[in-house]
């Protein structure tokens, strides 16, 4: 560690040496600032305004890291949110919905975050361009359930895409295939600010550059910066002006995160008149969930709470699905105006996290992020809604891949709904091993996907290959150990087997 940041933790963790410490942090601001002020004369005068707008959000994220004395929140303030915070969805839906239902969606606006490469399933390129059904990416099936409303009710409900520098190109290139289809496609990138040095917390980068050695050395700071970044684009005064509402946002990658009228209307009007600002759509945890973010209440407002800004001592409590029940699954509806008067007020408050990374070449750094959800304690009037599972439905791996592209889901207009031939609504557990991670790999191994109807649990493990109309029932356990090979013959009906040795069917 370099004696600069020694010196800085230590005078951090000496009661007596604010000064000193104040001193130290004063100077590390400053370094930071020369550094980024270099940068910034390295950027073309195209690009100098923006760029400038980029470090100046940096720094000030940089500043707010050195005030904070790390991540954990006070656990004895920590309490259950009060039970009218968060709403069951069927209280909602049974308002029904208003005549002028069409009114009501033309002041709203879709906002997917777009910023994410397909890196961990093995794909290059924004992972919303991989296919997930019948050749269908995951920004064909969002253009296509904007298109179904606009169609449907007559209105004119935009899409928003906010990209990151990773996807800004590519998604670009891709959207004029959309250029007939009745959805005006709007697009914005969120900032780009430098990974620093984790010994000397100066950035890496030494110029404004993003190709050859300065690659690693930027990334986008988290969907937290959409407040900043949407106000910095111009579009959020443009939809306002428009007479435009609220905005729904949700993750490209969440096939469940579709308009739903119900919470729409009840956004619009409100049973008691006063309008919500701040709308997030939680479930109920299973033990697969036990890590996600969970709405509590916090010196008298709603907060979100994620891992990693839980003490130590209270991370099992955390994960606890009788204390906790619910968590949040990032489809959030916020109202504009809001943002505005917060954006200007300087008033949007989120938690750091601090996103710690290795690079290439052995180099640790780290990253400043932020997270949507948690602004939530900024606005006014905010509301949980517990939602059905069905729109919590991500596909950050293949195995959730499996799951939508199966015969478990049908799809229409772009939204996929759970078969009506599934006898109970649970979704089944898949984990498919280190063999099918890549895209190309997976699809390669299934020569169709299995009939799954009727599955509860999947674990497959080393080298294994489906042939058509493979049949999987209850719980399948299929293990080739090393060096082996297990290929499950075509019609091949498994119910509650395991499988495993070197089962290989050959051709005679």
């Amino acid at each position: 560690m370099s004696r600069f940041v020694q010196d800085l933790s230590k005078a951090m963790s000496q009661d007596g040496a604010s000064q000193f410490q104040e001193v130290i942090r004063q100077e590390l601001e400053l370094s930071v600032k020369k550094e980024l002020e270099k940068i910034l004369t390295t950027a073309p005068s195209h690009e100098f305004e923006h760029t400038k707008k980029d470090l100046d959000g940096f720094r000030k994220l940089f500043h707010r890291f050195l005030q904070e004395k790390g991540p954990s929140v006070d656990w004895g303030k920590i309490q259950r949110p009060p039970e009218d915070s968060i709403q069951p969805y069927e209280k909602i839906k049974a308002r029904g919905l208003p005549d002028n239902i069409s009114s009501v969606l033309n002041k709203l606006v879709v906002v997917k975050l777009n910023g994410g490469l397909g890196t961990s399933m093995g794909c290059k390129g924004p992972k919303s361009l991989i296919g997930v059904r019948n050749e269908n990416t995951f920004l064909d099936l969002t253009v296509q359930q904007i298109e179904h409303l606009n169609k449907t009710y007559n209105t004119d409900v935009p899409l928003v895409l906010m990209n990151s520098f990773n996807t800004d190109e590519d998604t670009k290139k891709i959207l004029q295939k959309y250029n007939h289809c009745r959805v005006k496609i709007y697009t914005f990138n969120q900032s780009r600010y430098p990974r620093i040095n984790k010994e000397s917390l100066l950035p890496v980068a030494k110029d404004v550059s993003y190709s050859g050695e300065n690659t690693e050395a930027w990334y986008p700071p988290g969907h937290g910066d959409i407040y900043a970044s949407f106000y910095n684009s111009g579009l959020l005064d443009t939809f306002i002006a428009e007479g435009k509402e609220y905005i729904f946002v949700s993750n490209i990658d969440n096939l469940g995160a579709t308009v739903d009228l119900y919470i729409l209307n009840h956004l619009m009007n409100p049973p008691n008149g006063k309008r919500c600002e701040f709308v997030m759509e939680v479930t109920n945890k299973t033990r697969a969930d036990v890590k996600g973010g969970t709405l509590t209440q916090y010196e008298g407002k709603l907060r979100l709470v994620e891992i990693a800004q839980v003490p130590k001592a209270h991370v099992d409590e955390f994960k606890s699905v009788s204390k906790f029940k619910i968590f949040n699954t990032n489809n959030l509806w916020i109202s504009l105006a809001a943002v505005k008067r917060l954006q200007e007020q300087n008033a949007i408050d989120m938690e750091i996290i601090v996103n710690p990374k290795t690079l290439d070449g052995g180099l640790n750094v780290i990253q400043l992020e932020t997270a949507v959800g948690a602004a939530i304690k900024s606005f006014e009037n905010s509301l949980g809604i517990n939602v059905p599972r069905s729109r919590f439905l991500p596909v950050k791996t293949t195995s959730d891949l499996l799951l939508v592209m199966s015969n478990l889901y049908s799809l229409n207009a772009g939204s996929l709904t759970m078969s009506e031939k599934r006898e109970f609504p649970t979704v089944p557990l898949v984990k498919l091993g280190s063999s099918f991670t890549k895209v190309q790999d997976y699809l390669r191994r299934f020569e169709s996907i299995p009939d799954m109807l009727e599955l509860d649990h999947l674990t497959v493990s080393g080298d294994v290959t489906f042939g058509k109309n493979v049949s999987l029932k209850g719980t399948v356990i299929i293990i080739a150990n090393h060096g082996d090979r297990i290929d499950i013959p075509p019609g091949a009906v498994l119910e509650n087997k395991i499988v495993s040795g070197n089962l290989r069917i050959l051709d005679h």
